[in-house]
């Protein structure tokens, strides 16, 4: 059957409702029977009335009740309508309309879905592979004093978390700033590091970005010796010189902002919030934790210290398997393997102790001799 006649191919609509065509011309509701002949358009004819042309090109197929060819034209009134029940004249119309379907039910959803599902994928890969290499790129150019104030941002919600309080019984506060001051000349960082004991059971210790360093009382309290503290705080001013929590900062907040839109939370609250709790419960990649556990190393070392204690005290608190809640070594490498590879790297003591018996018995009372200030 040719496409392309001559003359108009007229056929009438057959008798009885089941061989209607009706038609819908979009400016009224008034149903119309019309004819229907096929030439290089589509003509719907009807007495008195000019033709109408629908280009076979722009036909399309609608949603329709079963048994009826429901039809619509790209170039037709929105709401123009062409209803067929005739089987062969149906038959007719879709070998003629080559491009029925293709917006047909169905396929919008589908076409949605996929470019959905091509959305998601790409904010995954964002996820695993450009945030990561955005924030080590990101880190360096990032000003101290605007790290600083993320620092001051981060102890905000250190003295909601952890009821204002900070230990400062006199004679442990002295043991304490004289190991802190060892470690950070070892470690050549300037006098700006800020250290306190928090008064709080929970065995943790961490840095903030701008140069705080906390430790809480429940690890001290689990150290057998000042070499077993010394290496904790030795690791966390190895976060400190590789600015691990700016870095961390910028990849949790642009990842929890990616999943946020994935999610459809446009406005960014949800990774504000993230982000600003992440720099308290920060766990680090286990790249950053191997860097500062490889700098408490080199620490130890330059003091004449053994590196062992501070494996055996993090396998003391963890074991095998590592604490579920908010440990020192959320997020961190196996436990066995950190003590294994602080063992492996320990050397005899070839320095002086960094604290006197007296000095480490003051330290591990600190918040019992004079109880808890603000901090």
């Amino acid at each position: 059957m040719a496409f392309m006649d001559s003359e108009p191919q007229r056929i009438a609509s057959p008798p009885g409702p089941g061989g209607s065509v009706v038609y819908f011309d979009g400016r009224s509701s008034r149903r119309r029977s019309v004819t229907l002949a096929f030439s290089d358009q589509l003509e719907l004819h009807e007495p008195q009335i000019a033709a109408v042309r629908w280009p076979y090109a722009d036909i399309r197929r609608a949603d329709g009740p079963a048994g009826t060819l429901r039809l619509t034209c790209l170039t037709a009134p929105a709401l123009a309508r062409l209803e067929v029940r005739d089987a062969a004249l149906a038959a007719e119309l879709t070998a003629r309309c080559t491009r029925l379907d293709e917006n047909a039910p169905g396929r919008g959803v589908a076409a949605i879905v996929a470019w959905s599902l091509a959305a998601a994928v790409s904010i995954i890969t964002v996820i695993l592979f450009g945030v990561p290499l955005a924030a080590d790129r990101l880190t360096p150019l990032v000003p101290q004093s605007f790290e600083r104030r993320l620092g001051d941002v981060a102890d905000g919600q250190v003295r909601i978390m952890f009821g204002n309080k900070v230990c400062n019984g006199a004679a442990g506060q002295a043991a304490f700033s004289k190991l802190v001051n060892a470690l950070r000349d070892a470690a050549g960082l300037d006098p700006s590091v800020q250290t306190a004991v928090l008064a709080t059971p929970i065995p943790n210790a961490f840095a903030l970005p701008g140069g705080k360093v906390y430790l809480f009382n429940g690890l001290l309290a689990r150290a057998r010796d000042p070499d077993e503290i010394a290496g904790v705080l030795a690791h966390e001013l190895g976060h400190l010189r590789h600015r691990d929590g700016t870095r961390n900062l910028i990849y949790n907040g642009g990842t929890s902002f990616l999943i946020g839109l994935l999610f459809g939370d446009v406005t960014g609250s949800g990774a504000m919030i993230f982000a600003s709790r992440t720099l308290v419960t920060a766990s680090y990649s286990r790249e950053a934790e191997q860097g500062a556990d490889d700098f408490s190393i080199e620490v130890m070392r330059k003091l004449g210290r053994p590196t062992k204690p501070m494996g055996e005290l993090l396998f003391r608190v963890t074991g095998k398997q590592g604490d579920k809640g908010l440990s020192f070594l959320a997020g961190h490498p196996l436990t066995e393997d950190r003590l294994r590879h602080m063992t492996e790297a320990s050397r005899p003591a070839s320095g002086p102790p960094l604290l006197t018996g007296d000095e480490w018995q003051s330290l591990k009372t600190i918040c019992k001799t004079a109880g808890a200030g603000k901090i």
